[in-house]
């Protein structure tokens, strides 16, 4: 059997060759509609949603904050869900929230005319050195929705690990909620199950929660040798990991944020690994570039989509590996900012990350419920919308066409050698010694095609991606390395024209007869009252101009609100309901 090679979040830099064996999945139907072996009539829903512009208009709305907030909520009290913790317990341990997390597919099956299959897969582990002892039946819990076609057929796996850990890695008993990590990822994929599973899709989709991940990526290395082995084809591989947090620790591996308290709720890391003989960067890059075309203006809050220069943090690793080491594009969507590096044995540790204090948050008021929240809930659902955009348009999309390109006496010439029933293609250009982005993006319509604004006696580096009839886009390709002869023409600048027409979100407002907010600044203090007249109004939030959550507080009838070091700047301040919805909504201007 294959056997690949992982880098183990047991500890920053161990490196561990893992071995498993026994690989097998729980249900026949599911296992063919991974193979493309099924009858998609068996699956076809009675009302078919398959445009991808509603799809995506849709997921707007029907990914839910309160909905992946009650997900985490169930999620944290199995006490932990370490890799090799209790099976049998109905309210305890790995076993308990798999099944729980198995239940959640069945519910959603049955909610979607039968159409999502859920499965286990399961495998053994043979102990390695530094490990932490030999495992038998372990299981990752997936949910299959089968695709419309088998002409071609591949998988979109969405995915996350389930398990969790504390400060021993090695300890099965220890109280390890894994809230952050990965507990947010868990809940975006659930989510996504939830909400997708009513659409139609050309490709199979496969949401999947792994076990093993902080053992040496077991669970992953499992889905990925068994997939090779079965002679499944993956197209795009979306490991969620640690998506929900918003405050940077006093640690985090770099590329790191800026520092102990920083807030960032508007960008999205994407990490892949940066070789360019592989589609992993180029996965990053369509992701941006949809973002950028299909959704970010149709959004209340818009998201920095960030292609990052490594494959993962350094000395760090996860689940997206495994599938890159068996040739298959993958990629590690992450959060802005982390709290801590991951390395509770060293003196001083102080972050939740890896330790028995990644809990769902602080119960400030003493009333036994948490009210202040580590994992920022509409942040995740922000990042659980680009997945599910992310998941529509690759399993909607064309193939990546082939191409080469020719180094010719009047510059760089792309020749596109299939695809050809395509009516456009993207051309990215970047330099050899560019930042991880393309330096440009051209579109075209031709199979041949000199690439513009080049400079004799540069490098550069050239990519392709195919357009279909629909205006969707192609994953881009690997990347070709070419020495440029002579100075070709500028030329225009894909201007992104394959965009979607969605109806705009509306926000409630509250009734301005009844005053439900008052605001009393004082612009020579850093504090400010609030006065609130709604009845269940439970905290108030801060937001700054870029959208960026200043402060978050439980309110009181009278509360009295002290903010150190607010800038001078123009305020949002909101008012919250028990389940995180907008009552009411006021401006502070602090000179």
């Amino acid at each position: 059997m294959k056997t690949l090679f992982a880098l183990s979040l047991c500890t920053a830099g161990f490196v561990a060759q893992a071995q498993v064996s026994n690989i097998s999945c729980t249900s026949t139907a599911a296992e063919q509609a991974m193979k493309g072996l099924h009858d998609p009539a068996d699956y076809a829903a009675s009302v078919v949603i398959e445009d991808h512009g509603p799809i995506l208009c849709e997921l707007r709305t029907r990914v839910s904050a309160d909905s992946l907030k009650a997900h985490l909520r169930e999620l944290v009290t199995f006490h932990t869900r370490h890799t090799y913790s209790d099976t049998l317990s109905a309210t305890t341990g790995i076993g308990a929230a798999r099944r729980w997390a198995f239940g959640k597919f069945v519910e959603f099956s049955a909610a979607n005319e039968g159409r999502l299959i859920p499965a286990y897969l399961q495998f053994d582990y043979q102990n390695e050195p530094g490990g932490c002892g030999d495992g038998a039946g372990w299981r990752n819990v997936m949910a299959v929705l089968p695709g419309s076609s088998v002409v071609d057929h591949q998988i979109v796996l969405i995915e996350a690990h389930l398990d969790s850990r504390c400060e021993d890695n090695c300890d099965p008993a220890c109280y390890a909620a894994g809230a952050e990590d990965n507990g947010s990822g868990v809940a975006l994929v659930i989510e996504l199950a939830r909400v997708m599973s009513r659409y139609t899709f050309d490709h199979t989709l496969v949401f999947m929660l792994t076990t093993g991940e902080e053992h040496g990526l077991l669970g992953a290395e499992a889905m990925a040798t068994y997939c090779t082995d079965q002679g499944i084809d993956i197209k795009a591989v979306q490991n969620n990991d640690i998506v929900g947090g918003i405050l940077c620790g006093d640690s985090s591996s770099p590329p790191s944020c800026p520092g102990p308290g920083d807030v960032d709720s508007l960008q999205m890391r994407l990490f892949s690994h940066p070789s360019t003989s592989l589609m992993n960067r180029g996965l990053a890059r369509s992701i941006k570039m949809n973002y950028e075309e299909k959704l970010r203006d149709h959004v209340p809050v818009q998201m920095l989509v960030s292609v990052m220069n490594q494959e993962d943090r350094t000395n760090r690793g996860g689940d997206h590996i495994p599938f890159r080491l068996a040739g298959f594009p993958s990629l590690r969507f992450t959060a802005a900012n982390e709290h801590g590096d991951g390395d509770p044995s060293v003196e001083g540790y102080d972050d939740r990350q890896h330790t028995s204090e990644d809990v769902l948050g602080v119960d400030t008021d003493g009333d036994l419920e948490v009210d202040s929240f580590f994992v920022d809930f509409n942040y995740l659902a922000r990042n659980t919308v680009i997945n599910g955009m992310t998941t529509t348009l690759v399993a909607l999309g064309p193939e990546t066409p082939d191409f080469i390109v020719h180094d010719e006496p009047t510059g760089l010439r792309v020749s596109i050698t299939s695809g050809h029933d395509l009516p456009w293609f993207r051309v990215g250009v970047r330099g050899v010694s560019s930042a991880t982005d393309f330096d440009a993006v051209y579109r075209t319509s031709d199979t041949s095609f000199v690439v513009p604004g080049l400079l004799g006696a540069h490098a550069y580096y050239i990519s392709v991606a195919g357009i279909d009839s629909a205006g969707i886009m192609s994953i881009f390709s690997r990347e070709f390395v070419k020495n440029n002869d002579a100075d070709t023409p500028a030329g225009t600048v894909d201007d992104l024209p394959f965009g979607i027409a969605c109806a705009p979100i509306g926000v409630a407002e509250h009734s301005a007869s009844v005053p439900s907010l008052v605001l009393s600044p004082n612009p020579t203090s850093t504090a400010f009252s609030v006065t609130t007249y709604s009845t269940g109004a439970r905290a108030i939030l801060l937001v700054d101009a870029l959208g960026r959550h200043v402060l978050r507080s439980t309110l009181t009838t009278a509360q009295q609100v002290q903010v150190d070091g607010l800038a001078p700047a123009c305020y949002t301040v909101l008012l919250l309901g028990a389940g995180g919805e907008v009552m009411a909504r006021g401006r502070l201007v602090k000179e």
